[in-house]
């Protein structure tokens, strides 16, 4: 355990360096940005261990992994973020332990959280996911809403019961566009965040990046990045 410790501490001020550097480098101030630590298939011993290192936002993106994580982590003070695609029929689970679920990409995913969080007397913040490889009424590959059903999504979360509407997350496309441009996709994504603060001045959390762009993502503007593999290692093979 010490020796992990060790490894997870290293990683983590080297993922510290890259964030502090792409801060400084934008001519942003290092609290601008806040890490959360995507730790999906990897143990509540991890999760512990970050946390003793000053982590206290983690992300995960199966269900099935993260209820019994986070159940086991209840006593540590962690915000924890869904960031995978969502089925309806985990969304009770994910509404008893998720702060903010940033995968919100349907309208009958909202009305189900909303529901859900009722019955659980939670808050939960949402963020829209923009797919900026879809076509107008479409779903990205990796999920998300095509850019022009943003507005709609994000009316709708921030006029249902027990939903707070915080802003808008997006992943690198890997086809149209914007692929192999990260830095242009986050910059997009931030155009998009500026059009609905105007309507939603509160809806300012931009999450954008990931351990192998999270320089892009930073620059952009980008005030979450998700960094597993740079933090935790090389993600075990899933069974």
């Amino acid at each position: 355990m010490t020796d992990r410790r060790t490894e997870l501490a290293e990683n983590l001020a080297k993922v510290e360096e890259r964030i502090a550097a792409a801060c400084a480098a934008a001519g942003r101030a290092r609290d601008e940005v806040t890490l959360i630590v995507v730790t999906k298939t990897y143990p509540a011993d991890d999760v512990r261990l970050l946390h003793e290192l000053g982590v206290r936002n983690v992300a995960e993106n199966r269900d099935q992994d993260a209820a019994p994580k986070a159940a086991a982590c209840a006593d540590l003070d962690l915000t924890w973020h869904f960031v995978g695609q969502l089925q309806t029929n985990k969304v009770r689970s994910v509404a008893s332990y998720a702060d903010i679920v940033q995968s919100v990409d349907r309208l009958r995913l909202v009305s189900a959280l909303s529901a859900a969080a009722e019955r659980a007397e939670r808050e939960l913040g949402c963020l829209v996911q923009v797919a900026l490889d879809a076509e107008s009424g479409q779903q990205g590959a990796r999920g998300g809403v095509a850019p022009d059903g943003i507005e709609e999504l994000a009316a709708a979360i921030a006029d249902s019961p027990g939903l707070r509407l915080d802003g808008l997350m997006t992943v690198a496309p890997l086809a149209g566009p914007y692929a192999g441009r990260q830095q242009a996709a986050f910059e997009r994504l931030m155009e998009f965040s500026s059009g609905l603060r105007v309507v939603h001045p509160a809806a300012n959390m931009v999450s954008a990046g990931m351990s192998a762009d999270l320089e892009q993502a930073v620059a952009a503007g980008a005030t979450h990045v998700r960094v597993g593999t740079a933090v935790l290692g090389v993600r075990p093979r899933l069974g």
